[in-house]
């Protein structure tokens, strides 16, 4: 299990967990990072990423992408 920051662009795996405030948690899982969702990396700059989740593309701050733990 590691923080999402941690994938290189391209990768795929499933979210495991979701850490962080309840606000933080309801703020990610409002934008489909829920467990057991696949999750892609399409794009990471300075620990800034892009995710492809849900058809969805989204960008997420690195803060934010510390509380995705993907295995």
């Amino acid at each position: 299990m590691m923080p999402l920051t941690m994938l290189s662009t391209g990768e795929a795996m499933k979210i495991h967990k979701v850490s962080g405030s309840e606000e933080v948690r309801r703020f990610l899982e409002n934008l489909g990072f829920v467990a057991g969702t696949p999750v892609t990396v399409v794009s990471s700059i300075g620990g800034n990423v892009i995710v492809n989740i849900k058809d969805s593309r989204v960008a997420i701050n690195e803060d934010m992408a510390r509380h995705i733990m993907v295995a």
